[in-house]
């Protein structure tokens, strides 16, 4: 597969924030059109965050029903990249690098697995480029 756009946890993750409606209708718009178009994606490691998140940390958690509902019919259709040895290694490089956290550098190796040449993320450098790779803040 090959995917114009990647898409970091923080965006799903707020799609489901009713406290910031204007991030919340953007992310929401984000996800439809990966969804729709096919042309975006995520991770195993977007999906297992996603979860925890929806799981243990909001003040209302998704339930386990839900939780396998949005598994089946976002998070299993968008998800284009699994764990590998060349990503934790591709990681590391780009951990040295940029001077990321291995977990924000797994993002970034995933995107340029995908073949994306953008990473919608709020927590990542806004305009910062790994090759033909870059990322930008959808909420700017």
């Amino acid at each position: 597969m090959s995917a114009d756009f990647f898409l970091d946890t923080n965006i799903l993750v707020y799609s489901f924030d009713d406290g910031e409606p204007a991030k919340r209708d953007k992310a929401r718009e984000l996800i439809e059109q990966a969804l729709e178009t096919r042309r975006g994606a995520i991770s195993w490691q977007v999906v297992q965050e996603f979860l925890n998140v929806a799981l243990h940390k909001w003040q209302k958690p998704m339930t386990p029903a839900d939780s396998r509902e949005y598994l089946q019919t976002v998070l299993n259709p968008l998800c284009a990249v699994y764990p590998s040895t060349e990503i934790w290694s591709a990681s590391l490089r780009i951990a040295e690098e940029s001077q990321y956290r291995f977990y924000d550098s797994l993002i970034v190796a995933a995107a340029i697995q995908s073949g994306a040449t953008i990473i919608y993320s709020e927590d990542l450098q806004h305009g910062r480029q790994f090759g033909t790779l870059e990322i930008r803040n959808p909420f700017c």
